[in-house]
Formats: structure tokens, C-alpha cells, sequence
């Protein structure tokens, strides 16, 4: 769409989600690398295929993040159908007539998996792209075989009786594909370089349509959020055109997923003025702006803990400059290694967690592991559709050791809890255990659970009143995620009390 140029762009006519890429060889010799770090590893005795050394190499900078996202897509996709493709190069004849070494399989799957993606038909090669000699090698194995690569495929449908290979695949997972593509996406309102009502006003000079609900984007529509009043919501198609538009690449309206935009809001609530946040997990820049947009007013600074490398500082660096976000400090240390007496958080009252969860709520894994920094073991999981009960309790162990670190800011009056997963081994088992008695002789005042207070959500939608969470379960509009806020009161020697603000004050268009 970008060779279009602007012109074009307004005559509407939106891409096509199902055409398929020509991916340059460099995506598929870094998706093999990819794929040989986070393939399924069976036991000794039932090993049919072979990868190599188990050793993962260094992936190289990537040209861009469209080439990134390629590269993580095609791998997770060859790590989805995995059985399936081994199976193929097994039934066909491939995997044992070829003379190729076993730290090529990689390689080989994920070229395969593209190769009957594309019905077994040649690839367009630009004469700009770089030649790597092992990538055209494959290739030329592959389409030698593809007669008997394609009738191996049919086979194992016919078996599976399976009208196409996504039926193969477990059900909880389709239910995933299908969810991902037809997920709108969500921009926040920078109101520190425009206001609502110029958004609506320039949306409706480009022919967009505003609707009152997420069922009826269509063609060039959105609508307003529910919770967040300063969030837009648009077509899944319009992806590349909105990156493309004036708005977005001025700042002016910032692409995020949901869950990040309600925790921002969920934090304002319990501030006043000079009170300070810490942001106690790294996360996108954007969910930091968005923070530092939302307490303007309040003349506080926003502490991002475990920016370790100069590279991403240096990125948020930028970002921030170019939002004009001026209250953002950066820490190296990981939040659970600082002293909650360090000075420089001493003004610090609310607590954002953001902790390393499994995903489990979001449709669409790949974006997740990019965007938020998630571990990439958890596409293993996640591409059948489920996280194991060993790597389920890593995690809430991390997140209940990062809780009960925030416990020990002596000054700090809320914490902000937040996940994108669907487990409650993650969720309130987590929180449930953190706000368990401590031992006899431990001072702590206590914290205790308060309703989260989201501008625009009526009280009906905090799902467990008893429990004063707020959960989403992931649909065909949103990813799902799971709130908690965790509010105390400090008693001083006088008698008197602090508490968390309990009123949201109004959105300022």
C-alpha cells in the first residue's frame, strides 16, 4: 500500500488479509533460527527427525520490524504444524533421500511450511533481495520433491479427515487464529498534541465512519472504547494504512493493545499531585507515554526499572522526545533488586506491576513475545494451545515474589496488578496469597483489595464484586486480561490517614 502513495490511500480500497508474502531468504534463514530454539524436543526414543546441535544461535538485527514480525510468524507457524511437517518429510521420502545435515531440518521446516502455504507454487524472487546459497538450496530440494511433498500433505488430511491443515491443529488453538484475525486495534488519543474532537474531525476528512460498537467495523469505521475514553478502536484490515496516516506518524493517536491502556487508567485514580509511579516491569514505550500523558497535571515522575540495554534506552529515549514525555526516568536495576529505601523513589505512592505472564489471554502470541518483551519458550506452550503446569508456577512465583516486593515500599499507598493470561494460577491465586497474614512480629500495614475504578466501566463488569476483580475473557474484539488493585492505609502518629484517591476525575478532551 505504501507505493500507492496518498493519493491512492483515500480511494479505500482495503488489502487483503490472506495474500500471501514472497519472503526474502534472509526471513527464512532467521525463522530457522528461530525455530530451532523454541522447537518441541521429543524423548530419545521416539525421535524420528533429527535438528542438530541443541545449541541456539544469536539471532542478528533484524532490517525491521516487519521483517522481524515475518521471521517470528513463520516460525511459530512451522512450530504449530511441527508433528505435521515432520510427518510430510517422512511419508514423501524428503527427510532420508537428501544429502543434508541435521542443522538444516530448521531450515527445511520452515520452508516447507511456507511452501505448502503457497499450494506448492514457486516463489517470486526480487533481484534486489540478498542470495543465501542454503536458502536457494532448499528451495530447489523442496520444488524437486513437490509432487510427492504435496500428496504426503493430502494423506495426512485424509487421515486427520481434515479439510485443511488448521483442522489438525488443536481446537483450542483455531479458536486462537481466528479470534487474532478478526481482533480490531486500539489507538490512544495523545492529548498532549491534539484533542478528541480534531481526531473525529480529521478521521472524517479521510472517509472514516465513527459506529457505536466493535461488531460493526467494517470498511473504513471505529468507534470509542467502552472502558477508556480516550481510546479509539479500528478494522483489523486498516493496519498498514493507519501506520501510514498523518495522525499516527505525528503521535497525534499511538497504537496499543487494550490491556496496557486500562492499566494506565487504572493507576491515575490512586494519585495526587507530586506523587511519583514506579513501572516495575519493562514494557513498551508507548504504555509509558500513555502514563505520562494521563498525569500531566500532576507534576509527578514515572520510574521505569530493568532498562539495562543502552540500545533500548537510547530507543526510549527517542520515543520520548519525540512525544514530548518529560517525566519518564529510566533505573538498570530489575525492580525486585532495588532497596525500597532508595531515595530516588522516596515519593513514589503507586505501584504498576506488569509481570512476565504467559500470554495465555492474547490471540496472538507472536505479537506478544515482541511487543512485551515475553519470553519466546512460551510460543512452545502456547502453539498447542496451553502452558504447562511446571512453567505455570515459574511464573507465579516470579509474579508473587515481585507483589510481595512492592508490599515493602513503606510509602506507596496502591499497586497496580496486571496479565494478559486466562490462568488463575497467574491471578488471583497470585494476589490471594499475597494478601495472606504474615508471621507474628512482622510489622506491614496491611493492603487490601479495592474495586478498580475505570472511567467509563458501570459496576456490573467487575466480575467478582466479592473479589474486586476485573477480568476480560478473550473474544473476537479484545485479548483477555486480569486487574487487580491493591489499596492501604498509612496511619500517622497523630491519628490521621492517607488514602488512594477512590474518584476518577474526568477525562479532559
Amino acid at each position: 500500500m505504501s507505493e500507492l502513495g496518498t493519493t491512492e490511500l483515500i480511494v479505500r480500497t482495503p488489502s487483503c488479509l490472506n495474500e500471501k508474502v514472497n519472503y526474502p531468504d534472509s526471513v527464512f534463514l532467521n525463522a530457522a533460527k528461530i525455530f530451532q530454539g523454541i522447537h518441541r524436543k521429543k524423548p530419545p526414543d521416539t525421535i524420528l527427525v533429527n535438528y542438530g546441535s541443541d545449541l541456539e544461535e544469536p539471532l542478528p538485527d533484524f532490517k525491521d520490524e516487519r521483517s522481524q514480525r515475518w521471521c517470528y510468524d513463520l516460525a511459530f507457524s512451522a512450530l504449530k504444524y511441527q508433528d505435521l511437517l515432520e510427518t510430510v518429510l517422512l511419508i514423501s521420502g524428503f527427510y532420508h533421500s537428501q544429502d543434508l545435515a541435521d542443522d538444516m531440518t530448521s531450515l527445511v521446516m520452515v520452508m516447507l511450511y511456507d511452501f505448502q502455504d503457497r499450494k506448492f507454487q514457486p516463489r517470486y524472487i526480487s533481484n534486489k533481495d540478498e542470495v543465501i546459497e542454503d536458502v536457494r538450496k532448499v528451495e530447489k530440494l523442496l520444488y524437486g520433491y513437490k509432487t510427492k511433498l504435496a500428496a504426503a500433505l493430502v494423506k495426512c488430511r485424509i487421515k486427520y479427515a481434515a479439510p485443511t491443515i488448521e483442522y489438525i491443529l488443536p481446537e483450542v488453538v483455531r479458536k486462537q487464529e481466528q479470534r487474532a484475525s478478526t481482533l480490531p486495534f486500539y489507538a490512544w488519543v495523545n492529548t498532549a498534541k491534539t484533542s478528541l474532537t480534531e481526531v473525529f474531525n480529521t478521521l472524517n476528512k479521510e472517509g472514516f465512519t465513527k459506529v457505536d460498537s466493535p461488531s460493526d467495523l467494517d470498511g473504513y469505521k471505529y468507534c470509542m472504547d467502552n472502558h477508556c475514553p480516550d481510546l479509539l478502536i479500528f478494522p483489523p484490515h486498516l493496519k498498514e494504512e493507519l501506520n501510514n496516516m498523518e495522525m499516527f506518524i505525528d503521535y497525534k493517536l499511538l497504537l496499543q493493545e487494550k490491556s496496557h491502556n486500562l492499566a494506565v487508567h487504572l493507576v491515575k485514580p490512586l494519585l495526587s499531585v507530586n506523587d511519583d509511579i514506579i513501572v516495575a516491569n519493562p514494557c513498551p514505550g508507548f504504555t509509558l507515554a500513555h502514563m505520562s500523558v494521563l498525569t500531566s497535571q500532576l507534576a509527578c515522575n514515572i520510574y521505569i526499572c530493568g532498562v539495562k540495554s543502552e540500545s533500548r534506552r537510547e530507543e526510549l529515549l527517542e520515543l520520548f522526545t519525540n512525544l514530548e514525555c518529560q517525566n519518564i526516568k529510566m533505573l538498570k536495576e530489575n525492580f525486585t533488586d532495588i532497596d525500597p529505601s532508595d531515595p530516588r523513589l522516596q515519593k513514589a505512592k503507586v505501584i504498576l506491576l506488569l509481570p512476565q505472564c504467559s500470554g495465555s489471554g492474547l490471540s496472538d502470541p507472536v505479537e506478544f513475545v515482541l511487543n512485551e518483551h515475553g519470553d519466546t519458550a512460551l510460543l512452545q506452550d502456547l502453539s498447542q494451545g496451553s502452558v504447562s503446569a511446571d512453567r505455570l508456577n515459574d511464573l507465579a512465583k516470579q509474579q508473587l515474589s515481585e507483589i510481595n516486593h512492592a508490599k515493602k515500599f513503606g510509602k506507596v499507598l496502591g499497586i497496580v496488578y496486571c496479565t494478559c493470561s486466562i490462568y488463575p494460577e497467574e491471578n488471583e491465586h497470585v494476589i490471594e496469597e499475597a494478601l495472606q497474614p504474615k508471621m507474628e512480629g512482622v510489622k506491614e500495614q496491611p493492603y487490601r483489595l479495592s474495586p478498580p475504578v475505570i472511567p467509563l466501566c458501570s459496576s456490573a463488569e467487575v466480575m467478582s464484586t466479592s473479589n474486586k476483580f476485573f477480568k476480560m475473557e478473550p473474544s473476537e474484539t479484545c485479548n483477555g486480561c486480569f486487574f487487580a488493585v491493591l489499596t492501604r492505609e498509612i496511619h500517622h502518629l497523630f491519628g490521621s490517614r492517607i488514602t488512594p484517591q477512590t474518584t476518577y476525575s474526568s477525562f479532559a478532551t
